[in-house]
């Protein structure tokens, strides 16, 4: 059995290093200014802070300008890369809300589970084939890679508006593989690289540390706890002394778990972090925003320490073969367990090929990585291991991100957009009859529909049935708001309530400026007052009424209406394509799909069925119906940069 430090003598590691403290105060102080500026870059830019923190790493590390190496920083590093993994790991597993599990799709199970396996003992088998570092740190290797990670997801989605249920897989299984990746490599770690390479200890070793983690964490959790709901101190509970307090918890639920059994630690934070998450305590958004701005400051000095580690003569050393395992990670491994875990779920094909290319690796395979890689290289007892062990865990980790991050994430809008599952944001309000039809026709037309309610009940069927659903008063201003309403193209108001209905629309139309507000009105006589604030309407009568007409006098056509989104479809679509100025309808009926037609040119108050000879500018609306596939190709031509 090999022993690393525990948590409470890496503490006492005096950070003066052969150069002096003050040499190890200035790395500190360039580590965090380049760490703040990555951060502002990743703003600016709106992709993952990562990239520019390993660029940040590159620069100043060996191969760069040579201020930051592992030597200057080593009596330090272990220190600070083993609290930051403590923070890191705690700030991922308080994001873990029940909740949010809720609102996640069925497949993400799968993802987490199936997907997880699938993607650990791919790459093990790849990383010892290929780079034969012993099963030990393949395994390691493997278990690190199946993280994602919030952190890096997260950005993604901020620029890549895919429907919620698209980014509630992406980001909860990221927060789920980020803890449970880091305990399932801390344990291999210890357990192979330890040469108990028997089933039994493996076991033992697992269910101990797992254990002690467990107790540990639910001691820290159940404490902090009672410290804020039970114990009356008045002035004392402020913001800042609850977010003080559970970065301390935290802080110290890692070093006792790792002092009592070693690499316990993480499994102590993320048993804290969960709970905590959930325990609605006071101040919880204060925390949230600390932890954030905490995770920020160790991020820069996790990845830029990665980076420092890394020569380019590693990289070199594990060669074509590193970036084998990598593409291997990336585009077969992820395609397949991504299909096998989405398999019969509402995902289109597209949806799903999204998600297969876009699972950039981040915090935890950096930070854990850069954690084992310190203990191989100075450990004595791990002497046997080799530094090629350390070489082969850091380099592959650091290409896995890197690759990952800049082609996945940084692409990822490019990606989606080849893919067209950038669709159209819904938000209904109201999950009745009325709003579950409008959200199966749009849901079957690639929309983004996001359904709100309040029965508990509905909300259970709806879910089943794969819709997203929030709950909640639709009303209510900031549930309105947290729900996504400033993103949404387009409010519907579909409850049987007509104050409800007004109150949803005066609230979609002041507060969050939709481009489209829509509501049904149930009694014909308040349609003037929904039409004061612009808003379309919808009389349930009328609406009954024209519909038994059409079948009276046009059943055909009726019939064919009820088959919108399926067979047939009807599309408006404005011209904003220069190339089109000038052109006849003639001209591009020529172009267009056999089975649809421009049925119907709108300008300005004016609607007419188009001539021949008419010219099209820009700024027309043209309505082009017939046979769904066709119409949605004649969408992408007439509108190629949409």
């Amino acid at each position: 059995m090999i022993h690393s430090l525990p948590a409470l003598q890496w503490l006492a590691v005096p950070l003066a290093g052969s150069g002096g403290g003050s040499n190890i105060l200035i790395l500190v102080a360039i580590i965090l200014a380049l760490g703040v500026a990555a951060q502002v870059l990743g703003d600016a830019f709106r992709m993952p802070s990562v990239l520019f923190l390993i660029i940040a790493g590159i620069l100043v590390g060996p191969e760069g300008l040579g201020i930051v190496t592992y030597a200057k920083l080593e009596p330090a590093l272990r220190t600070i890369v083993g609290i930051s993994v403590a923070i890191i790991v705690f700030e991922g597993a308080f994001h873990l809300k029940v909740e949010k599990l809720r609102e996640a799709p069925s497949a993400t199970l799968l993802m987490v589970t199936l997907g997880a396996a699938i993607s650990f003992v791919g790459t093990t088998v790849a990383v010892e084939l290929l780079l034969h570092p012993g099963w030990g740190i393949s395994a390691t290797t493997g278990a690190l890679l199946v993280a994602t990670g919030p952190t890096v997801i997260t950005p993604v989605l901020s620029v890549v508006p895919v429907r919620d249920r698209v980014g509630a897989l992406l980001e909860t299984e990221g927060i789920v593989n980020d803890v449970t990746a880091a305990i399932l490599a801390v344990v291999i770690f210890e357990v192979f690289v330890g040469q108990e390479s028997h089933a039994g200890d493996f076991f033992i070793a697992f269910v101990e540390r797992l254990s002690v983690g467990i107790v540990v964490g639910l001691i820290t959790a159940g404490v902090l706890w009672a410290l804020f709901t039970q114990i009356d101190l008045g002035s004392g509970w402020t913001p800042r002394n609850a977010r003080l307090m559970t970065l301390a918890g935290a802080v110290l639920a890692f070093a006792s778990a790792d002092f009592i059994s070693t690499e316990a630690g993480v499994a102590a934070v993320a048993m804290a972090g969960i709970l905590l998450g959930n325990l609605d305590l006071p101040f919880e958004q204060e925390i949230e925003e600390f932890k954030g701005d905490v995770t920020l400051i160790v991020l820069s000095f996790v990845f830029i320490s990665l980076a420092a580690l890394i020569e380019f003569s590693v990289l070199v050393e594990i060669g074509l073969a590193g970036l084998l395992v990598v593409l291997i990670v990336a585009l077969v491994l992820r395609p397949l367990l991504v299909m096998l875990s989405t398999v019969g779920g509402r995902f289109t094909i597209q949806e799903r090929a999204f998600i297969s290319l876009v699972g950039p690796r981040g915090i935890i395979p950096a930070s854990v990585a850069t954690l084992f890689a310190i203990r191989l290289r100075n450990n004595p007892e791990l002497a046997a291991t080799g530094s090629y062990g350390a070489d082969v865990l850091a380099g592959t980790v650091f290409l896995a991100i890197m690759l990952t991050v800049i082609f996945q994430a940084g692409l990822a809008r490019q990606i989606a957009k080849k893919l067209n599952v950038i669709p159209m944001r819904v938000l209904i309000i109201g999950g009745g009859r009325v709003g579950l039809a409008l959200a199966e026709r749009l849901d079957e037309r690639g929309e983004n529909v996001v359904l709100l309610e309040e029965d508990e009940e509905k909300i259970d069927e709806l879910r089943a049935e794969g819709y997203t659903v929030r709950e909640g008063d639709g009303t209510d201003l900031e549930f309105l708001e947290s729900s996504g309403a400033a993103n949404a193209k387009i409010v519907v108001a579909a409850t049987g309530d007509d104050d409800t209905n007004l109150l949803v629309a005066q609230l979609a139309r002041s507060k969050f400026d939709a481009e489209t507000v829509i509501s049904r009105v149930n009694q014909p006589e308040n349609v003037d007052a929904f039409r004061e604030l612009d808003v379309k309407t919808v009389s349930a009568s009328m609406a009954t009424a024209w519909a038994i007409d059409n079948t009276i006098e046009r059943p055909a056509l009726s019939n064919w209406m009820n088959e919108l989104g399926r067979s047939g479809d009807v599309q408006e679509i404005e011209v904003t394509d220069e190339s089109l100025e000038g052109r006849t309808i003639s001209e591009l009926d020529e172009e267009l799909p056999n089975g649809c037609i421009l049925a119907l040119v709108s300008r300005g108050d004016v609607n007419e069925i188009p001539d021949p000879d008419d010219e099209i500018r820009c700024g027309d609306h043209l309505t082009v119906l017939g046979r769904t596939e066709d119409v949605r190709t004649a969408l992408k031509m007439l509108h190629p940069h949409d």
